[in-house]
């Protein structure tokens, strides 16, 4: 039930998804939703810490994956089409951003510890310089901004440009 929540407010955001249509996908009974949730609003809260993890999980392996360079391991991972093409699936930053800006506070709290582990992994962990903690944000800034309106303008060769260009310029970064 809660992958499916995930899942469905990365895709169609935190409003659509009613109760009644997640527990059909889930094939429970509505009132056994009270036997896992206190209230709607706990399925959400649950619902988006679930969905800003499994993005850290996946900018992990990107990063492991790239050993040599994890910086533009993470930056091709994040500004693929695959990613822009698959909210459902994607990193929760970009698609969870305006709703959690307005959610609780237990949200917020889930939004800013993916936005500082993914800072970290772009370099700016614990100890790093305010130059490194700068581009890190830069970096995670832009990659965010490039999905978002990838998956938003209508014209395909814009969508890729947003991804291609904006890798290739935060990979030329130190």
């Amino acid at each position: 039930m809660l992958r499916i929540a995930a899942r469905r407010i990365r895709e169609e955001g935190m409003e659509r998804p009613g109760i009644a249509d997640l527990m059909k996908e889930a094939r429970l009974t509505h009132g056994g939703f009270y036997k896992h949730f206190s209230s709607r609003d706990d399925l959400m809260n649950q619902a988006v810490a679930l969905a800003l993890a499994d993005g850290e999980e996946k900018m992990a392996h990107a990063a492991e994956a790239a050993r040599d360079a994890p910086r533009s391991g993470l930056i091709d991972a994040y500004l693929s089409a695959g990613h822009r093409d698959a909210p459902g699936t994607g990193c929760a930053l970009v698609t969870l951003g305006g709703a959690t800006g307005r959610g609780s506070p237990d949200m917020k709290e889930a939004y800013e510890q993916q936005v500082r582990s993914y800072l970290a992994m772009f370099g700016a962990g614990p100890g790093s310089s305010d130059d490194e903690r700068a581009e890190a944000m830069l970096t995670l800034s832009a990659a965010v901004g490039a999905v978002l309106m990838s998956r938003a303008v209508a014209d395909p060769e814009l969508s890729d440009q947003l991804l291609t260009m904006v890798a290739e310029r935060l990979k030329a970064r130190p």
